[in-house]
């Protein structure tokens, strides 16, 4: 058995629930319950790329992963248990969708940690689903009701917008920086003093903005934007269409789908995991740069200043450079070279 979370160590204590049952899955899931719950039938629907990698491998096409759910793939489920994210709006989004689909009387299981805010579950389901608290263990609070109306859900009721210059950008519940540039990404993007030119990825698009406003000013720009998060995905992709900004949106857990070399990787990459601090996509993100460079590439990546990053760009790259900082971030920059002979002739 793989490690569990708090939230899913709680739903083990009430595996009895779900015996015989038809259960959904969905929401901040992040680790295998689902694939070793006992019970009749177990689907999964994930807004996370890397969630849907890991359960597909045990659970097949039981694995949905979108930004909504798929009607008739969620339909025969008669109990849903949802992990609460740390976006209210998001958990309401999300669960609004998954409960328009699902027939009145259904059994709804809603755990989080104390401090993602799971206790708003019980005002968000007002008038739908009358929560309780059942249990309270590993600081989670685990919820439970039954639903007695379908909400209406429409998923275009839910997009929000905002400027950056004359760059429209589009968000969705869950897309980082949802109501605005965050100072980070601002500071990268000033930190781009001419036009850029050739293949550029940006890793961790979120709603698209640093591709979408640099390649605004740079039209010799080719540019190619992944995410793990289908929302955000959607956000980018609905971002270069109110620009009529050509480019790719990609599905991709860091490097995990993208194929061929570029000239520039940008990124503002996250270092959570849920509500944990963690640093593991950043670290793929800058050890794996150099296998997607090309010679004379650039890595050039915003982060909080306390985070450790320095010493991994130069044992990736041998050096790099500050080009910008203030209180709170450094932009930081390393670029591919030429990999001395004796390693060439290795590799022959």
């Amino acid at each position: 058995m793989s490690a569990l979370t708090p939230a899913s160590e709680v739903i083990l204590r009430h595996s009895e629930e779900f015996e015989g049952r038809r259960v959904l899955f969905a929401g901040d899931l992040q680790d295998s319950l689902p694939a070793e719950i006992d019970a009749e039938e177990v689907r999964v629907h994930t807004n996370m790329y890397h969630h849907w990698q890991m359960l597909s491998k045990a659970l097949g096409e039981n694995v949905q992963f979108g930004l909504v759910a798929d009607a008739e793939f969620i339909a025969p489920c008669d109990v849903l248990v949802y992990y609460w994210p740390k976006s209210k709006l998001e958990a309401k989004f999300q669960l609004f969708n998954l409960l328009s689909h699902l027939p009145v009387g259904i059994d709804v299981f809603v755990i989080g940690e104390n401090r993602s805010g799971v206790r708003s579950a019980e005002t968000t389901l007002e008038g739908l689903c009358e929560l309780s608290k059942i249990d309270s263990a590993r600081r989670c609070g685990l919820y439970h009701g039954r639903l007695e109306k379908q909400p209406e859900f429409d998923a275009d009721g839910w997009w929000d917008q905002y400027m950056v210059e004359e760059v429209t950008i589009k968000t969705l519940p869950g897309v980082f920086s949802r109501e605005g540039l965050d100072s980070g990404s601002l500071l990268l993007i000033n930190s781009f003093e001419e036009p850029v030119k050739g293949k550029v990825l940006d890793v961790a698009c979120g709603s698209g903005v640093l591709a979408s406003v640099l390649a605004m000013y740079s039209p010799k720009m080719k540019i190619t934007l992944s995410d793990v998060s289908a929302a955000a995905i959607e956000a980018s992709r609905a971002t270069l269409a109110a620009n009529d900004l050509p480019g790719e949106v990609i599905a991709s857990n860091v490097y995990s789908d993208i194929a061929g070399r570029f000239d520039m990787i940008i990124s503002n990459p996250p270092f959570h995991e849920g509500l944990q601090t963690s640093l593991t996509a950043a670290e793929q993100l800058i050890r794996g740069a150099v296998s997607h460079l090309n010679i004379g590439g650039e890595l050039r990546i915003v982060a909080n200043a306390f985070l450790p990053y320095a010493a991994l760009l130069d044992d990736t790259f041998g050096s790099h450079e500050v080009l910008a900082q203030n209180g709170r971030f450094k932009v930081y920059r390393a670029v591919r070279g030429r990999p001395p002979r004796d390693l060439k002739k290795k590799k022959r």
